[in-house]
């Protein structure tokens, strides 16, 4: 068996969709999607977008956690980190949105299967909103426009000469997926990479990436 590790996307990847969505459908109007739309068109930061989002929220903390805990999260995640787990497999779900909602929703498994989360550090304020922060810029995947580099976290574990298998979705997934040795690709990170023409693995659901390490695995 190669020497694998395995790097997941969460928002849009883990989940069926961004978690700004969920917060803009419950808690907001169309106009909180601007900041995204600006950055959508290179004139906003990755990060800057999103903290503008959530900064916008005027919400009780318990509505909030309530959303979180309704967010969906695919049926075939949890079979797959304890598939790798049992197999040794190192995981991290790197993120560029933020840790509040991650640990939130799988923050059990993230300790059971000793998943290495690397995302921006964030906090709920007594004001409603909720506060993106970025990562200190001595932090190894550092990124000023996204806070976390997902390129970073697979060089890095090319350096551990790591065969990386790669899942992501969105447009900042579209770096590491360049570099890395296997990709699950779908929505905007698959016709990114059907535009650069990057070999993608098929991908509706962690069905396919728990099918994938299975043969792996037994290879």
């Amino acid at each position: 068996m190669k020497n694998i590790a395995f790097v997941t996307d969460f928002d849009g990847t883990i989940t069926d969709d961004d978690f700004f969505q969920y917060v803009k459908d419950a808690f907001l109007d169309d106009s909180a999607l601007e900041p995204w739309e600006r950055y959508l068109e290179d004139k906003l930061f990755h990060f800057d977008a999103l903290k503008e989002m959530y900064g916008a929220l005027k919400v009780k903390e318990d509505k909030l956690v309530a959303l979180i805990k309704n967010v969906k999260v695919d049926e075939w995640v949890i079979p797959t980190l304890d598939l790798l787990y049992r197999a040794g497999i190192p995981i991290y779900i790197a993120s560029a949105g933020c840790d509040y909602y991650i640990n939130l929703l799988l923050g059990k498994e993230i300790k059971k299967y000793n998943i290495k989360l690397i995302t921006n550090p964030s906090h709920y304020a007594q004001d409603g909103n909720l506060v993106m922060e970025r990562p200190p810029v001595d932090c190894p995947y550092y990124d000023e426009k996204v806070g976390i580099s997902k390129k970073k976290i697979v060089e890095h574990l090319h350096e551990a000469k790591k065969y990386v298998v790669f899942a992501g979705d969105g447009p900042p997934d579209i770096e590491p997926a360049r570099i890395s040795e296997a990709v699950f690709a779908k929505k905007m990170l698959l016709d990114k990479c059907i535009a650069e023409g990057i070999e993608t693995l098929k991908f509706d659901s962690f069905n396919d990436i728990y099918s994938f390490f299975e043969k792996e695995l037994n290879k």
